[in-house]
């Protein structure tokens, strides 16, 4: 677990925010970490979209190239977006749930559009600790796996075939892919928070600094 350790006023309150969130989080569903993921995903998917439709429009007012940025926020929200579909054919969400989403997805979509609007790099900095949790919630979930309290049924079919999985790939596998995924969405976050503070636009390119981070969780994960 790679932890960025908090330096100034806005990047504690960014991590006291997300800290809350996982309180509430680890309150409603307490060992449910599949209905936990579809949760956390329909969020997750969220930031990218909005840091992405800011970043183009950014661009047209100001009238420069983007490094490639905006293209990599919208894949981000995708892979986050795939995760959710992934997860809804393993846990299927009742209706109570279904309506937590919405709300929930509701409330954030305003909250960060404001937060990006006013403050882009409080608002990178907040996902980069979100996703933080996230693989902290996802290593619970493997855990759990492993000790036979979540059975490692069959990976679903849009899950082999997005993350080109074998065929009898399991649950363990998924929640490894994913796991991975939110990795790098952790690192990419903190660099264009850090990006940001420096005055500099971010570019698609992983930095070399990040690339045995990376190295590090692949290896990990196997």
């Amino acid at each position: 677990m790679v932890h960025r350790k908090p330096e100034g006023v806005s990047d504690k309150i960014a991590y006291a925010f997300v800290r809350l969130l996982r309180f509430v989080a680890d309150t409603f569903f307490a060992g449910r970490y599949g209905n936990r993921a579809v949760v956390l995903e329909t969020v997750a998917g969220v930031p990218g979209m909005v840091a992405g439709l800011l970043q183009h429009l950014t661009s047209l007012r100001m009238m420069r190239e983007d490094g490639g940025w905006i293209r990599e926020l919208l894949e981000e929200a995708e892979n986050e977006r795939m995760h959710l579909m992934t997860f809804i054919q393993i846990v299927q969400p009742n209706m109570f749930e279904r309506i937590v989403i919405m709300i929930t997805q509701a409330i954030f979509y305003n909250a960060y559009f404001w937060l990006y609007l006013f403050a882009p790099r409080t608002a990178h900095r907040v996902i980069g600790y979100f996703e933080e949790e996230a693989v902290v919630s996802y290593t619970a979930y493997l855990a759990q796996i492993d000790a036979g309290t979540h059975e490692n049924i069959p990976a679903p079919q849009i899950a082999i075939d997005y993350w080109k999985l074998p065929q009898d790939a399991r649950l363990r596998e998924v929640v490894i892919a994913v796991r991975e995924d939110e990795a790098g969405h952790r690192d990419r976050n903190h660099y264009f928070a850090d990006e940001l503070a420096a005055g500099r636009v971010p570019q698609a390119d992983i930095p070399d600094e990040l690339k045995p981070v990376l190295a590090l969780e692949r290896k990990e994960a196997a």
